[in-house]
């Protein structure tokens, strides 16, 4: 499961830069909003979030090591609270983004709102990805 883990997020990282970058290219030369293309970064990061909750409840260093002693323990506090945490935030960012923008009254906005929401996204992901137990890195 941790390597399934480990692939879709190298897979959602990627979506998430084409989605940013083909948006970016929208937005800023005025074309038309492209949904699909917001759909593959939506798409990608619910599937890795429904991956990353059942690691997260059948791992010894999930919720089974949530406690206040592990607390202390940077390693430990790492993947129990601050790793799915992050995660979990910018999938929120994306959904609300994504949502947003099939709201928005124009392309221009809706280009505007995944290409903004998207980025402040990818972001939180990258700042909390454990990218030393990558074995790509290694």
């Amino acid at each position: 499961m941790k390597h399934l883990h480990s692939t879709l997020a190298v897979i959602l990282l990627l979506a998430l830069v084409i989605s940013i970058v083909i948006t970016a290219i929208n937005y800023f030369k005025s074309k038309p909003y492209n949904r699909k293309i917001a759909l593959i970064g939506f798409i990608s990061a619910h599937l890795q979030l429904l991956v990353g909750l059942i690691l997260y409840f059948t791992s010894p260093l999930g919720l089974q090591s949530f406690s206040g002693a592990n607390m202390s323990n940077s390693g430990a506090r790492f993947y129990f609270l601050e790793h799915p945490l992050m995660m979990l935030i910018g999938i929120i960012i994306i959904t609300i983004g994504y949502s947003k923008a099939k709201k928005a009254p124009a392309d221009y906005a809706a280009n505007k709102i995944v290409f903004i929401t998207y980025t402040v996204a990818l972001i939180v992901i990258l700042s909390r990805i454990p990218w030393s137990t990558w074995s790509l890195l290694n």
